[in-house]
């Protein structure tokens, strides 16, 4: 897979702040002396770490040297270290809050992985997660079936590429209930407005759709992908009366309680 972008990854910071902002807002534990920020990107949780828990330390992992540098460039008074989530969640460390902002979508096996990282939650702490809900969305759909397709399949040889694993909330309720003290569990559509449908495919370049650009080595091949890809895509996204589209974008959130 491609290697992430972080300056057009936060070219929609705002966006991709805001489920951050709203989970860690919705954490109950008092004055955490450690956070771990599983799959921490450019750094999105260092401003509002410091803001929420002003006392604490924070240690973000991630797959991304590029991105890493970037969190550490903006905050260096935390630790940023490069790492694997999965092979984390088997190491030895504890925090008082285990936190993961739109990451844990490309770990497999969320049933033995979610209540490892509670595991290493100390008591009185938390796992608070945050994914896309939007597996089974129109804009994801496409991909899937473009990847499948007799044009595409050249690059696809097994007809489709590195997925997703997310799940619906009453999953991660019979996973997490019987280890967790409490659960809080919720689902937020935002209501996102962005000047056009290339700014859509501008928005997944540095996300979802990585898993199918990565693989087409043929940099022409790939610019027809994301030109039939945006086409498709004028049926599903709706214009507003000033020309802007609307954007809907739905996350999932999971703050288990130890």
């Amino acid at each position: 897979m491609a290697s992430w972008n972080p300056r057009l990854y936060q070219k929609f910071s705002d966006l991709r702040n805001r489920p951050c902002r709203d989970l860690a807002a919705r954490i109950a534990v008092a004055a955490p002396h450690r956070v771990v920020d599983l799959g921490c990107g450019p750094g999105n949780l260092g401003d509002i770490a410091a803001q929420c828990w002003p006392q604490a330390s924070l240690t973000g992992i991630d797959s991304s040297p590029a991105m890493l540098e970037t969190a550490r460039q903006a905050h260096p008074e935390y630790e940023w270290r490069l790492g694997d989530i999965a092979e984390w969640a088997g190491c030895e460390e504890r925090g008082d809050i285990v936190f993961s902002n739109s990451a844990l979508q490309w770990v497999p096996g969320h049933d033995t992985l979610l209540p490892k990282l509670l595991g290493h939650v100390n008591p009185a702490g938390a796992l608070a997660v945050q994914m896309p809900g939007t597996y089974r969305a129109a804009q994801h759909q496409i991909l899937r079936d473009m990847a499948a397709s007799p044009e595409w399949r050249r690059w696809f040889p097994e007809g489709r590429t590195r997925e997703w694993h997310t799940h619906d909330l009453d999953f991660y309720y019979e996973t997490l209930a019987p280890l967790a003290a409490r659960l809080d569990l919720w689902a937020t559509e935002y209501f996102q407005v962005v000047p056009s449908l290339e700014s859509i495919v501008e928005f997944y370049k540095s996300t979802g759709l990585r898993p199918f650009l990565g693989p087409i080595e043929d940099a022409a091949a790939r610019q027809r992908f994301l030109a039939e890809y945006l086409e498709k895509l004028r049926p599903v996204f709706q214009a507003s009366s000033k020309g802007e589209v609307f954007f809907p974008m739905r996350r999932i959130f999971i703050i288990a309680y130890r």
